[in-house]
């Protein structure tokens, strides 16, 4: 059942974008099946360090609560337990921070056990600092044995921190196991010697949409899209598709989650592991939504996130998507794209190709009959310009990877 809520926002000594950040969590309100029936923005100073809001706003809140039947409070600050527990004990309704917003949506779009176990710990890491002394009749756990108490014991409020470091310790270790599953497919990969393309990007810009597009384009195969969607963070898991092109050469494209501002720290911890694929990647396809009036303030949020990461020094390709919403012809330093109607994806490609193909070799060989094997090989891997029969063996005038070449230079002839 969708509930009812009101934004609220505080606007601390003016900064930049603040505007822009209340549409987006809006936004995230819609992501997470809230309909947004309210507003309430204040300018200040300083935080109020007992509703984080003045007194004056939390009795405008209390007037909408009843006025709009509102069912939940959405802030767009990071909120103390105390000040969660101050604003419901006067608004009477539910109140959330942004970061708890997109704790929740995470968790409702996890799928894979990976990315299930990574919100977990996100949220829990966020949960132990806010744990509150409720139900205080129950205070303290017994310390002693027999009948009689041989000491205090533990506070319950520690014996729930307890609890939650050892859920945190128990679901890191399995996430390990996960992560050392994911390294041993990313160096069975790399032992491919096949380069690696990451998309990266703000949330909802339209990566998963250029993955699908090229999946069509080389594929032709429906089951290897992935799952796309107009919405804050649709996906959240990492996919792998090996993108075959015409030429016979190929590259892996990574579709990654999306980034956001003010993304949770601990939920960029949770999920470095997944994140990791972008660090290891050749080239990085960084989408832009050109369609927002925000997307260099988002391109520099995903910047600032790649650096956190440790990936700001791979090579990259501006790709400004969703052109067909605007009326543009060209940008100096990346590639113009529609991928909902596949314009530019062939001006995309080409770039990509000068990044990765660099090292390609062009050679003559003679390939003898009877090594079959190498000449199917060939055919399969590498761009075949011409060919040519003669009585000791197939002649073939290629381009080829550097790595393939170094394989099979004893076939290479003089021109």
């Amino acid at each position: 059942m969708k509930q009812r809520g009101i934004i609220v926002g505080v606007n601390i000594n003016n900064i930049d974008n603040f505007e822009e950040s209340m549409i987006e969590l809006k936004n995230l309100c819609e992501a997470c099946n809230i309909e947004v029936v309210g507003e309430v923005t204040q300018n200040s100073k300083k935080v109020n360090s007992t509703f984080y809001i003045g007194s004056g706003k939390v009795d405008e809140l209390i007037a909408y609560v009843s006025s709009l039947e509102v069912d939940i409070l959405i802030f767009n600050n990071e909120l103390s337990a105390s000040q969660i527990k101050n604003i419901e004990g006067k608004v009477k309704c539910d109140v959330v921070d942004r970061t708890a917003l997109i704790l929740e949506i995470f968790a409702s779009r996890a799928k894979t056990r990976e990315a299930k176990l990574q919100v977990e710990v996100a949220r829990l890491k966020y949960e132990l600092p806010r744990l509150i002394g409720a139900n205080t009749k129950l205070g303290r756990q017994s310390g002693g044995v027999g009948t009689k108490n041989k000491g205090t014991g533990e506070k319950k409020l520690e014996l729930d921190r307890r609890k939650i470091e050892e859920k945190i310790y128990d679901l890191n270790k399995e996430l390990e196991t996960l992560k050392y599953q994911r390294e041993t497919q990313r160096n069975k990969r790399k032992k491919s010697e096949i380069p690696s393309v990451a998309l990266v990007g703000y949330t909802n810009a339209g990566k998963s949409s250029i993955m699908n597009a090229l999946v069509s384009k080389f594929m032709k195969n429906d089951d290897k899209k992935v799952f796309e969607k107009d919405m804050l963070f649709a996906t959240l898991e990492t996919y792998v598709r090996n993108i075959k092109l015409y030429n016979n050469k190929s590259f892996l494209l990574s579709d990654t989650v999306g980034f956001v501002s003010d993304l949770p720290h601990e939920l960029v911890k949770a999920f470095r592991s997944t994140l990791e694929e972008i660090c290891e990647a050749d080239l990085l396809l960084h989408v832009v939504d050109i369609s927002n009036p925000s997307f260099e303030n988002h391109i520099d949020i995903t910047n600032h996130t790649l650096k956190e990461i440790g990936a700001d020094n791979i090579p990259v390709i501006y790709v400004y998507n969703k052109i067909d919403l605007l009326d543009i012809a060209d940008r100096e330093n990346g590639v113009c794209i529609s991928a909902k109607n596949n314009i530019g994806i062939d001006e995309l490609i080409e770039k990509i190709s000068k990044n990765i193909f660099s090292d390609y070799v062009n050679c003559k060989m003679m390939i003898p009959y009877s090594k079959g094997k190498v000449l199917s090989y060939l055919n399969q891997n590498s761009t075949i310009f011409n060919t040519e029969y003669t009585e000791d063996g197939t002649v073939l005038d290629i381009e080829l990877s550097l790595s393939s070449y170094n394989k099979y230079k004893e076939f290479e002839v003089n021109n």
